[in-house]
């Protein structure tokens, strides 16, 4: 039997990873700034290696996902609790770096699967480094800048890469460039990107070293090369400086948003952003990070086709809401904005949601007789499926995960 819940306030959990922000998440949280740390993501959601917390009648708090566990139906909706095997199938984060992020893509269902079974079979633990696959899941995502947010997103055409390469190329390179231009295709450029990856470290100094010296003069004018310099200084031995030659580069402006599909490569350079995803932790990287790489998977996993980078817009959903269209079924992301006078009114809810106030402050009223909360800046709340109908009042933006 589905029992009614009220609306929950979360306590999420900070990732305190090298490339965070010491001032980004204190600020927008309302707390001391610079924090002691780099704080890099904010998790609300219900992921075992962190999951959020809610407060319980006695005032003692309880694990999101263990919440879940005790009555899933209520929490998720009966269709998300069958279709996702009584778990919360998104992640909600909020993302801050100051630092790149490593070079990275997701694999897609099949593969999440059969490499997850594989490394248990090998016996890896799943906190080892050279493990691979976490979780039997598939990790699509949404990224949707708060401040303006720099990105690289899928390879270019094949021919601008040539074009940009031409500006840094090298005497030890020039092979491995004729080979792709002679072969412009997914198959030469997996075949190139393979080869850089895998080059002696004695010639990726010597390429880099030239290609650093040749860029230089070109980054005043052009953020690919100015992003490939700078990209350098942190990683100065890492083939991965050359991905703003390889793929798109972007500056996504508050508000705008990218879908990143499995199989995607991809690096977050700078900037705060909403990040929705898949409930899974599965990263396969190709560069600029410290962490273990597995070129051979990463190559197995990537689609090296081209294809028009979307920039994504909020959609009108209602006179309220904006959403943003992607092809997840796990998670849907949308803005609420509450004005004076003009107040936002759930439609008929079937499964969870999690709220998150980035600007303003707003009131939020159940259905049932609980009492009123107030969400300002930084806060979130859970709204179970068997919560009902809210309203949303005062003056707000709201970002909003639920399931589609």
């Amino acid at each position: 039997m589905v029992a009614t819940y009220r609306i929950l306030p979360l306590q999420n959990p900070i990732q305190t990873y090298p490339w965070g922000s010491r001032t980004a998440l204190a600020e927008f949280l309302g707390r001391p700034s610079p924090a002691a740390t780099p704080q890099a993501e904010l998790w609300m959601g219900a992921h075992p290696k962190a999951p959020s917390q809610v407060q319980q009648d006695d005032g003692s708090l309880l694990a999101l996902d263990s919440l879940i566990a005790r009555d899933p139906e209520s929490i998720l909706g009966h269709r998300t609790a069958a279709r996702f095997s009584n778990q919360l199938p998104y992640l909600f984060k909020i993302l801050a770096a100051e630092q790149p992020l490593s070079i990275q893509a997701h694999p897609d269902q099949t593969q999440a699967l059969a490499g997850f079974e594989r490394e248990n079979r090998a016996g890896i633990p799943l906190d080892a480094p050279q493990r691979n696959f976490k979780d039997p899941h598939h990790k699509p995502e949404c990224i949707c800048a708060l401040t303006p947010f720099w990105a690289m997103c899928g390879f270019r055409p094949i021919l601008e890469m040539l074009t940009l390469f031409s500006s840094v190329n090298s005497e030890r390179l020039a092979p491995l460039l004729r080979d792709l231009e002679q072969s412009p295709d997914s198959t030469g450029l997996k075949l190139f990107f393979g080869s850089m990856l895998t080059m002696p470290a004695a010639d990726r100094r010597t390429i880099i070293a030239q290609a650093v010296e040749k860029a230089r003069p070109l980054s005043y004018n052009n953020p690919v090369f100015r992003w490939l310099t700078a990209l350098q200084k942190s990683y100065p031995d890492d083939m991965g400086i050359f991905a703003p030659i390889l793929l798109n580069l972007i500056r996504l402006m508050p508000g705008q948003a990218l879908f990143l599909p499995a199989g995607e490569l991809h690096a977050y350079l700078h900037g705060v952003a909403i990040e929705l995803m898949a409930n899974s932790d599965n990263v396969l990287r190709g560069g600029l990070t410290p962490k273990y790489i597995d070129v051979q998977e990463l190559l197995k996993t990537l689609n090296f086709a081209h294809h028009k980078l979307e920039v994504l817009t909020p959609e009108t959903r209602g006179r309220t809401e904006k959403g943003y269209p992607t092809l997840a079924t796990e998670f849907s992301l949308s803005v609420i904005t509450v004005q004076e006078g003009a107040p936002h009114t759930s439609d008929n809810r079937e499964s969870v949601e999690i709220l998150l106030c980035v600007e303003g402050a707003a009131t939020l009223r159940q259905g049932s007789p609980s009492p009123p909360l107030s969400l300002s800046k930084g806060a979130s709340v859970l709204i179970p499926a068997a919560a009902g109908e809210y309203t949303l009042s005062g003056k707000a933006v709201v970002y909003k995960a639920s399931v589609p």
